[in-house]
């Protein structure tokens, strides 16, 4: 039982499951996630507190501070790979220690503010690149090397979309458990 609810606090919504067929209206409908992400995130975050902000939404897990920071890196990180496979055949992109990056000053103290203003533009980029990839670029790829695979930029829209879509669902659990307005 311990470990269900270890796994429910861990994937608030379920891990990401790739869909089989990569529609127009499934890749529209996760580009419409990825832009209204970072709105959705200031209503939810901008009026707690730093005690608020700093408590984890697990035992061993981030803070809510971190979770956030952590959205604009990893976000970031995929406009870039977006980038690459764009521009490049097939690139190796470069791996980075997310657990590291948590963990680092800006991670653990920094405000949230410029945090969230960073989160607004870089979803307007992604949600614009996104929306603008022709057939032929939905199929263009990089290589990730912690997996070793090939990932196609349709597969990167969905994956993405619930990436913001899980961290949300970890800062709004905690703030229905601990009965946080």
């Amino acid at each position: 039982m311990e470990n269900l609810n270890l796994e429910k606090l861990r994937y608030p919504i379920g891990k990401f499951i790739a869909p089989k067929d990569y529609s127009d209206e499934y890749l529209n409908t996760k580009i419409a996630e990825i832009a209204a992400f970072p709105r959705q995130l200031k209503n939810v975050v901008s009026h707690l507190t730093d005690i608020q902000l700093d408590t984890p939404y697990r035992l061993n897990g981030w803070t809510i501070r971190q979770v956030i920071h952590h959205c604009a890196d990893s976000h970031m990180n995929c406009f870039i790979r977006i980038k690459w496979a764009l521009t490049e055949n097939n690139p190796i992109i470069k791996y980075y220690h997310e657990d590291r990056w948590a963990e680092l000053h800006d991670n653990l103290t920094m405000p949230i503010a410029p945090t969230l203003l960073f989160l607004e533009g870089i979803h307007y980029r992604l949600s614009y690149l996104m929306a603008n990839l022709s057939k032929e670029d939905l199929e263009k790829s990089f290589i990730h090397p912690e997996h070793n695979s090939e990932f196609k930029l349709k597969e990167i829209i969905g994956t993405y979309a619930w990436h913001g879509n899980h961290h949300l669902a970890h800062i709004t659990e905690l703030k229905k458990n601990k009965k946080w307005k």
